[in-house]
């Protein structure tokens, strides 16, 4: 979910309003995916690189994802399930803050029962750590190290392959998000930054996707 900071620069706002623009805006993409079917929504919140940060930039955002999660009400109406991705809260490098841990826990489990879309948020994510850190995993428990193994032991196994990545803000590079689970998927390049991502974009993504050769 690119180019919040940039939103709101060309605005002549602060990068936190672009933040909170750009929390704004994925409730209403996630509202125009399950109109569309999208079984899955997969999106990057916050990166194990994004911890480097201002401080006020990285509170802020902090709360936001609090209030993500805190969406219950809106989701459960939406039959909407969240999940949630990234590094184990008891790994050492872990940096989650104990509040926001208790906000992911909380959604988890008063949507777990609904049957629609499944809504997962990455924070604290890197697709490179979680590669190693499945390597890892297997090593400990004496596995072979295969392409199988490996898949079942990322942080959400049971994720499905992406079927279309999307970039905003005129981003053209792939970053650390979903590597492993992305092999061969199309990229949906789109101009607009995450603030402003409408339902035509996402629309434009699926199509994309549906006429990909890799099609599942």
């Amino acid at each position: 979910m690119d180019g919040n900071g940039r939103w709101a620069k060309q605005r002549g706002l602060p990068r936190t309003a672009g933040h909170t623009a750009g929390e704004e805006n994925l409730a209403a993409v996630v509202r125009s995916a399950v109109r569309l079917g999208i079984d899955h929504l997969t999106v990057f919140g916050f990166s194990t690189e994004n911890w480097v940060r201002p401080r006020q930039e990285v509170r802020h955002i902090l709360g936001l994802h609090k209030k993500l999660f805190g969406r219950v009400a809106e989701l459960n109406e939406l039959n909407v399930r969240v999940r949630w991705i990234g590094r184990p809260f008891d790994d050492p490098a872990a940096r989650t803050p104990r509040y926001v841990q208790r906000a992911i826990a909380k959604a988890i489990r008063d949507t777990e029962a609904n049957t629609g879309m499944t809504l997962t948020v990455a924070f604290d994510y890197g697709s490179r750590t979680e590669i190693a850190h499945a390597v890892e995993t297997l090593r400990r428990d004496g596995r072979e190290i295969t392409v199988e193994a490996i898949d079942s032991a990322l942080y959400q196994p049971d994720l499905p392959p992406v079927d279309v990545l999307v970039r905003t803000s005129g981003e053209t590079r792939v970053s650390n998000f979903l590597l492993w689970q992305a092999h061969g998927a199309p990229i949906s390049f789109a101009s607009a930054a995450w603030p402003d991502y409408s339902s035509d974009d996402l629309r434009a993504a699926v199509e994309l996707a549906r006429n990909s050769p890799n099609h599942r």
